[in-house]
């Protein structure tokens, strides 16, 4: 026969059950203040290096863009590339010449291997328009540059 259970050992066990209970039912609030500190501390440094790596991007993706406009206004020989100023004999009077013929212009001949050929450059719903800030480029034909102030900085090409 099996020995009777006396009531220390089961008072014993519930006692036990109910600390290992205790001990496993959630944080107390100085481990979640302690816990609040670390992400804040961890957001205080990595947000501001998250933002200089947008604003490196973006300047990365304006400068990337503005090089294609550029091909896409003069050519590259090395990539036997015409460009409008190849194909008309002059530059477009704004960006907008790029993909749709301006007045004045005549239509592309075969046989001469003039006039205009485009489009140029895709036009995603006028995006070519503006750089990556949502400013608008400044096209200058005069001057043969085009210009990008949006992040505060003047980044330009000349051609």
């Amino acid at each position: 026969m099996a020995p009777a259970k006396t009531t220390g050992s089961i008072g014993r066990r519930v006692v036990q059950a109910v600390l290992l209970i205790r001990s496993s039912s959630g944080f107390t609030l100085v481990e979640l203040v302690i816990i609040l500190v670390v992400l804040g501390v961890l957001a205080s440094v990595a947000i501001p290096r998250i933002g200089a790596m947008i604003g490196t991007s973006k300047a990365n993706t304006t400068k990337d863009e503005m090089r294609r406009l550029k091909i896409a206004l003069v050519g590259s020989a090395g990539d036997d590339i015409r460009g409008y100023e190849n194909d008309v004999g002059s530059l477009p009077p704004d960006l907008t010449g790029l993909v749709a013929k301006p007045g004045g212009v005549s239509d592309w001949d075969r046989f001469t291997q003039t006039g205009w050929n485009g489009p140029y450059i895709s036009a995603d719903d006028d995006k070519y328009l503006q750089d990556a800030w949502g400013t608008n480029y400044i096209y200058s034909q005069g001057s043969r540059t085009l210009k990008s102030v949006g992040s505060g900085d003047t980044l330009t090409v000349s051609f």
